[in-house]
């Protein structure tokens, strides 16, 4: 999973166009589109696996919660009443 504080590193494609170099052929239009599109799908990735890991990691804390409160309850003398 890529640190989203890193910048990622862009592509040759993105560097090399400027006002003064946009791309002059369909050839050349067509990958500087294809780089931009595999960018964002890397950056959506690497998005969804931070969100997908935040979620585990919640629900863990969660079950350590439910489990702690569980024990509580338990130390209190209150039954578990599901």
């Amino acid at each position: 999973m890529a640190d989203p504080k890193v910048e990622q590193p862009t592509s040759d494609v993105e560097n090399n166009y400027t006002p003064s170099n946009d791309p002059k052929n369909m050839q050349e239009v067509t990958q500087y589109v294809q780089s931009l599109l595999q960018n964002m799908q890397d950056k959506f990735q690497s998005m969804s696996d931070q969100i997908i890991n935040r979620i585990d990691e919640m629900g863990t804390r969660v079950d350590e919660l439910e489990k702690n409160i569980t024990d509580l309850m338990t130390q209190a003398g209150v039954e578990n009443e599901k």
